[in-house]
């Protein structure tokens, strides 16, 4: 799962190397959460506007954690 997440945010952002992914263990609800940081320049990019590129991110990350039989969460840092 992180891997999918920053194939997809690499792909969006002028500074590759910057993007980074930490993953926090399940919670009490079995919820997974992900943390991604990118750099200040490129946070523009990754929400977009009305945060249309965020939303679509974390429907796809929700998609393939439910083939998984997972529960995440993305969060933007």
């Amino acid at each position: 799962m992180e891997e999918l997440l920053v194939t997809i945010v690499k792909g969006l952002v002028e500074k590759p190397e910057a993007v980074n992914v930490t993953v926090d263990e399940k919670n009490e609800d079995g919820i997974v959460v992900y943390h991604l940081h990118v750099d200040e320049e490129d946070m523009g990019r990754v929400i977009g506007r009305q945060g249309r590129i965020a939303k679509a991110i974390r429907t796809v990350m929700r998609a393939a954690a439910t083939r998984n039989d997972e529960k995440i969460q993305v969060e933007i840092d």
